[in-house]
């Protein structure tokens, strides 16, 4: 500890990685109280909130370290005094956002540190400016988002992943085909290897469900309830609907820069309608990761296969129109995946690298004359 009491890390943090996390790792050793201040223009495709909100999760067990935004859309130039004094005033005024006490100590790992700290009156302190100890940057990130995938802490990888989410009726193969979705990004090899798939929680949780009422009846002499005797209740579809986010949000914060989920909290308030006639909003009321795309497959043309537990094949035309309807008016993006196994697949694998593109292209930052840009 060298006895600073207010520090300040300043950075676009677009994306954050490993890098980012040392210095202020390394500020708050150094200091009592560090202000992180994520700077954000308006061209950057990665909104300022959600770079906020990864900063304050990956820092959360620093309890010295706090997190602030601020909308920057100066320029970034060193040879110009004006600018200088501009970017200093925005840096003032989102720290005194977040508390009034000086700073003494500006970190960084940039040429321009001497300076930024020398105008707001501290010492700089000088970190990895070679990159060595942490061999990363963010405009390399930004070059090749895949290749140093494990260069990012896993709420950002869980942030950035390409969720691709399968949803049908009973029997239309979203098992099938959001399996072999997953098993084709796995074939690339290297970080690929570890796609994730999601399984429907709901369906363990029917299964639980009914084992628990089979028991309960035969415990009172009753016969045991079939599948289409079993009482749901809105809190069923909350509980599904939570758990199925949470197995979600862990496998994209393991997994590669794809994941693939095998139905979600949102598929799962469609089934809520199908069981209690009307949907009570139990479900949609657990809060949504952000999503790439929805691949709905159609029951025409797939015969419905038994499991032991379906209970739906009288009500599979009806419920891809709920999922057409609802998916519309929710404004998600989704694709109607028709024809045979090798057809749908082909056309979900389409869809999928088409989003691996987007999320692989980062707009901005500006890039002055003089080729530097903040972190």
């Amino acid at each position: 500890m060298t006895g600073f009491a207010h520090g300040l890390v300043i950075g676009k943090f677009y994306p954050p990685h490993a890098g980012h996390e040392h210095l202020v790792r390394i500020a708050a050793a150094g200091a009592r109280r560090v202000t992180v201040v994520v700077m954000s223009s308006a061209a950057d495709s990665i909104p300022l909130a959600e770079r906020v909100r990864w900063m304050r999760a990956i820092h959360a067990d620093g309890g010295n370290v706090h997190v602030t935004g601020l909308p920057c859309d100066i320029p970034f130039d060193l040879g110009d005094r004006t600018v200088w004094a501009a970017q200093v005033a925005g840096m003032r005024a989102a720290v005194q956002q977040v508390t009034s006490e000086p700073l003494d100590a500006v970190f960084t790992s940039e040429e321009y540190g001497d300076e930024l700290a020398a105008r707001l009156g501290a010492t700089h302190v000088c970190v990895d400016p070679q990159r060595v100890a942490v061999p990363v940057s963010a405009t390399a990130c930004r070059a090749d988002l895949a290749g140093l995938w494990d260069r990012l802490h896993p709420v950002v990888r869980a942030g950035l992943a390409v969720r691709i989410v399968v949803v049908g009726a009973e029997s239309t193969g979203t098992t099938t085909l959001s399996r072999a979705l997953a098993e084709h990004y796995r074939a690339r090899g290297g970080v690929w290897a570890r796609t994730g798939w999601v399984h429907e929680h709901g369906r363990d949780y029917t299964v639980t469900k009914w084992d628990e009422q089979i028991a309960a009846a035969r415990a009172a002499g009753r016969a045991a309830p079939g599948m289409d005797e079993l009482v749901w209740t809105a809190d069923d579809f909350a509980v599904i609907a939570t758990r199925q986010t949470e197995l979600e949000d862990a496998a994209a914060a393991a997994g590669s820069p794809v994941l693939v989920c095998d139905t979600d909290a949102f598929a799962t308030s469609v089934w809520e309608r199908r069981y209690l006639g009307a949907d009570t909003g139990a479900a949609a009321a657990s809060p949504l990761p952000r999503r790439d795309v929805y691949l709905l497959t159609d029951h025409v043309d797939v015969p419905f296969v038994q499991d032991g537990i379906r209970d739906g094949e009288h009500i599979r035309v009806d419920m891809t129109g709920w999922f057409v309807t609802a998916l519309t008016r929710a404004g998600h993006s989704w694709v109607l995946l028709t024809g045979t196994r090798e057809e749908r697949l082909r056309l979900a694998v389409r869809v999928t690298d088409l989003a691996l593109e987007r999320r692989a292209r980062f707009t901005g930052p500006h890039t002055p004359h003089d080729g530097k840009v903040l972190a």
